[in-house]
């Protein structure tokens, strides 16, 4: 399959899944800033504004990985209820390139609430150029594990209603408990063991540097780098691995 013809496929997720439903629906953008606005509501409203900012760095987390783990049920109902991938498997169409497609789709149409968080943080005074970098290089990791993630689980279900089990436990795990929406030193030290085990408690870690909200040696923020590159490096190899692209 040719570089063009990759591009069209791609293009053309994108404006199934993605634009059209901007179109058809715009109550989407709303759900998808939902949770995150309530979050960040209730962290200034219990905190008197004193975790603001990290509120608008913790959403612009959570924004992203919802991106990702929202995947999962679009991906389930074409796959079962649609039977779209059956199509695209005996397509020329590759995997790589559907998945990349679909979630491309979704970041798109998430991309106006993103947005939000995104103007939030350069008003409040913490966006720098340098920060930018961290964030857009942070974020699309994020992106990318939560990708892998939900592309594997979804070959795994049969109906889309088990997505409805399994995103919310994934979400409780990887942004509600970790410290996304405020910083580790809030944890007792035993919790805070338990925090590294989530691939976002890096992610919220560098971003929350990035803005100034709290102190990074070299040494640290290189460590949080390698461990979210070596997540999403880890669950795209499951996904190549363990995913079933045709079924059985």
């Amino acid at each position: 399959m040719s570089e063009r013809h990759r591009l069209r496929s791609i293009l053309a997720l994108v404006q199934l899944n993605g634009l059209i439903p901007i179109r058809s629906q715009p109550l989407y953008l709303l759900s998808i800033l939902s949770s995150p606005l309530s979050f960040l509501f209730f962290i200034y409203i219990a905190s008197h504004g004193t975790y603001f900012a990290f509120g608008v760095t913790g959403g612009m987390v959570l924004t992203m990985l919802s991106i990702g783990t929202g995947l999962q049920g679009d991906l389930t109902h074409y796959r079962n209820d649609l039977k779209f991938q059956d199509v695209v498997v005996a397509s020329p169409v590759e995997a790589p390139s559907y998945i990349f497609g679909m979630a491309l789709s979704e970041l798109v149409y998430s991309a106006p609430g993103l947005a939000v968080f995104v103007v939030l943080w350069a008003i409040g005074g913490w966006a720098t150029l340098p920060g930018a970098g961290v964030l857009v290089g942070t974020l699309l990791l994020v992106w990318g594990f939560a990708t892998a993630l939900s592309f594997t689980l979804a070959t795994y279900f049969s109906d889309v209603r088990e997505t409805w089990m399994y995103s919310p436990l994934i979400s409780l795990g990887l942004s509600v408990i970790p410290p996304v929406y405020y910083p580790i030193s809030a944890l007792p030290g035993w919790a805070q063991s338990l925090a590294y085990l989530s691939p976002t408690t890096y992610a919220g870690q560098l971003v929350q540097a990035a803005s100034g909200l709290v102190p990074l040696s070299a040494t640290h923020s290189a460590v949080d780098w390698l461990v979210l590159l070596g997540f999403t490096v880890a669950l795209f190899l499951v996904a190549a691995t363990r995913a079933h692209w045709r079924d059985p």
